[in-house]
């Protein structure tokens, strides 16, 4: 082979070995020896997936809290499998970010009679883009901030994402969340629908009213930054395109990403804003606060608007970590304060987890790939035979754990006990 080609190709190599060093053959994953131990005592409930741990793509951290004789919180996190450099797709757990950061942004505003309850109004300005003018699930028939946030946390509504993610705008989402540190966060895309390549850049104006009042209008937005990944993210042996199967992995590159450590500190923000560093914490009301805590861990069934829930969720529709996905009534003074999300045979829940009761919290997430086929698209993933078991046996597993350690202290959950809507 002339010295060229050898060059050239060598040079080809090391490339790629660039562009791939975030897959997990190049990752060192953590795995700390506590949970490890808890997790390898229960064989009946994870040694076939911890045998397979690659195939899964497993990752778990568990946060163990404990309060000093002042209430105040002390962390102290365990981890297995985690690497903030092996990709999972996350998912509707993005969802959590858009719905904090949505309250958020209509405090920074600071406009008189703009609030998480004034009327939304989201219009089109691109033929891609759809208007949303009355929403009749909600108590006025029309469409709110607030509102939206209620079917993001209790049914995981993709539409109403969507209409925040288009609030936002492509660049602030971004560009909030890594000023406030979270730089594994990337959100480039809404959800459930299919659009051109570029249209999720694209976001629509939007206009807050009062009776025939414009409190606040927001123009059309374009994000001219790309927050697709600098290297290929490739997953799967093959992926469907339509009814057409692809036989090579499926690039996520321009998909969202949220690492799971950055989820579960967001997650623990929000619960202990006491505690967060300047940088990350929130401009939230206690109002806010309440509200988020009320529809975080509030059920279907509990839910007044959108009414139809009640009739066609279960309890366990979007607590997966404790309850995977029983059909069985859950226990009232054991509550899930959390956001799952189920796509591309990933599986996912961030949770912070209380038994008010027994005066037991601890904050717990998770993700596992469900698609042991490794051929994406196809709708034909584990989450049955697999994930919602596993999630299940996980939470049990530390909650069980949880009980039957000494504290010190007990913890005052006061500050968590909402009421609900019923």
């Amino acid at each position: 082979m002339p010295a060229f080609f050898r060059i050239r190709n060598r040079l080809t190599l090391s490339l790629l070995g660039f562009f791939f060093m975030g897959s997990p053959a190049f990752s060192q994953p953590a795995f700390d020896p506590f949970l490890e131990r808890m997790l390898k005592k229960h064989p009946q409930r994870f040694g076939k997936i911890l045998k397979e741990r690659d195939l899964y793509e497993l990752q778990i951290l568990y946060t163990k809290i404990d309060r000093d004789k002042k209430g105040q919180p002390q962390f102290t996190t365990y981890r297995y499998g985690t690497d903030a450099n092996r990709y999972f797709y996350p998912a509707s757990t993005i969802k959590l970010a858009a719905a904090a950061l949505a309250l958020e942004k209509l405090n920074d505003l600071n406009i008189s009679g703009l609030n998480k309850h004034t009327p939304m109004l989201t219009l089109a300005a691109r033929p891609s883009q759809t208007e949303a003018f009355i929403d009749t699930t909600s108590a006025n028939g029309l469409p709110s901030v607030g509102h939206y946030i209620r079917k993001v946390l209790v049914a995981s509504d993709n539409d109403a994402y969507n209409r925040l993610y288009e609030f936002l705008g492509q660049r602030y989402f971004n560009e909030t969340m890594h000023k406030k540190g979270y730089t594994g966060f990337r959100a480039t895309h809404r959800l459930g629908v299919s659009l051109p390549p570029g249209e999720n850049r694209y976001t629509n104006p939007v206009r807050f009213v009062e009776g025939d009042r414009i409190v606040f209008e927001q123009k059309a937005d374009y994000c001219e930054t790309d927050y697709a990944a600098p290297a290929p993210v490739l997953k799967g042996k093959a992926y469907y395109d339509g009814d057409r199967i692809v036989n090579q992995p499926m690039d996520f590159r321009e998909k969202n990403a949220f690492a799971l450590a950055e989820q579960q500190l967001f997650l623990r923000n929000l619960i202990f804003p006491e505690r967060a560093s300047e940088q990350q914490k929130l401009n939230l009301t206690e109002d806010d606060y309440r509200f988020l805590y009320q529809y975080m861990s509030q059920l279907p069934i509990e839910t007044d608007y959108p009414s139809h829930y009640s009739e066609t969720m279960d309890d366990a529709s979007v607590k997966y970590l404790l309850f995977g996905k029983t059909r069985k009534r859950i226990p009232r003074q054991i509550r899930s304060f959390n956001k799952t999300g189920e796509a591309y045979g990933y599986l996912l829940d961030n949770a912070y987890i209380a038994d008010f009761e027994m005066g037991v919290e601890f904050l717990l997430a998770a993700v596992i790939y469900c698609n042991e086929d490794q051929v994406l698209n196809d709708n034909q993933y584990d989450y049955d035979a697999v994930g919602y078991q596993f999630m299940a046996d996980l939470g049990k597993t530390v909650l069980e754990y949880e009980l039957a350690r000494k504290r010190n202290d007990r913890p005052e959950l006061e500050r968590l006990e909402v009421e609900y809507d019923k």
